[in-house]
């Protein structure tokens, strides 16, 4: 169910009398406050993506991969060295994690 669908849930309840304007405005804060997304395990690792400051060999980005999904790090390390031989994907995406990730 989308938001659009809770929030006209919440308004026919508002309606029928089920709910007071205070509890109704209450309830549609506490919804539109929720990032979309936010339950979804993905969702929550790439949120706590950082770079690592211990397990790095050069921008720590394999070592912030890897606490986020629990993956070794050298496991993501052979991936983006993998992707690099093959049309240099590899070495466009590090840089590009290396640019927008933070660092712990």
């Amino acid at each position: 169910m989308g938001l659009a669908d809770e929030l006209a849930k919440l308004d026919e309840l508002r309606g029928r009398g089920a709910l007071s304007d205070e509890e109704f405005a209450r309830a549609k804060a506490r919804l539109l406050d929720t990032p979309a997304g936010a339950d979804i395990p993905a969702v929550q690792a790439m949120q706590r993506l950082r770079r690592s400051r211990v397990d790095r060999w050069l921008g720590g980005v394999c070592g912030g991969i890897a606490v986020a999904t629990g993956v070794e790090s050298w496991i993501w390390r052979l991936v983006l060295v993998t992707l690099a031989l093959f049309g240099g994907t590899g070495v466009l995406l590090y840089l590009l994690l290396w640019i927008f990730v933070p660092s712990e």
